[in-house]
């Protein structure tokens, strides 16, 4: 059966029984979709909402989608946080679209002591939840990733919940996919370090916390292919745990 496609908007466009689609996705939906009156859509709203319409016009500035339907709110039984060091440039922008299709819960930019880049901005981080609602549009996964500020390895140490399984990624270590296996964790935390690792203090502070190596294979990565591999890798581990309950 083919899906409808999918739009975003804000929640604030929603008024009742229609719904309004503006900006880059008007322009989606109009010049690049040609789509007009009659064609039927979904929309998402960022929240992890999603409804059903139809458009019933298209104004200059807007559609006006009438709501036929909305579907039921997604249900997370096991979430991801991957705290990735920050990197330079467009290899930090391919972080945060990947880790949203792979259906990573939260990222938290991770400002540690070797990160080359600490205080990224808030234009780019701003950027960065843009990409990441992008991402997850098209991906069709219904829950948003959030997009933290960034913190540092003592303050994600100090927030870290009771009953979070948390790993840091470090070569040779047990495999990661093993350890969440047997451990069936309903939220997990994965810090990945910068090119340089994290230093003796950031290793100690997780080990004090309670953090447990995991490995990720034989090869050396750059810091945003560990990121991804590391989040593709639990995301998998997930499907099997929830296909096996």
């Amino acid at each position: 059966m083919k899906r409808a496609p999918r739009f975003a908007i804000e929640a604030a466009d929603l008024d009742g029984g229609s719904a309004r689609v503006r900006g880059a996705e008007l322009h989606h939906l109009r010049d690049v979709m040609r789509l007009g009156r009659g064609a039927e859509v979904t929309l998402w709203d960022g929240g992890g909402r999603e409804y059903f319409g139809r458009i019933a016009g298209v104004e200059r500035d807007f559609a006006l989608v009438e709501i036929t339907g909305a579907a039921a709110a997604a249900v997370e039984n096991r979430a991801i946080t991957l705290a990735a060091a920050i990197i330079k440039g467009p290899r930090m922008d391919l972080l945060i679209e990947k880790a949203a299709e792979l259906g990573v819960r939260v990222l938290r930019p991770l400002a540690c002591a070797r990160s080359v880049v600490r205080d990224p901005g808030l234009s780019r981080i701003e950027r960065w939840r843009r990409l990441a609602n992008a991402a997850v549009k098209q991906s069709l996964r219904k829950p948003p990733m959030e997009i933290e500020a960034p913190a540092t390895v003592a303050a994600t140490v100090a927030a870290m919940a009771k009953d979070t399984f948390a790993v840091t990624c470090e070569a040779g270590a047990a495999p990661l996919g093993a350890l969440i296996r047997s451990r069936k964790p309903h939220a997990l935390l994965i810090a990945c370090g910068p090119e340089g690792g994290f230093d003796d203090e950031e290793a100690a502070a997780m080990r004090a916390a309670g953090f447990v190596a995991a490995g990720l294979g034989p090869n050396r990565m750059r810091s945003e292919t560990a990121a991804l591999a590391a989040a593709a890798i639990a995301a998998d581990a997930f499907g099997e745990i929830e296909q096996g309950s």
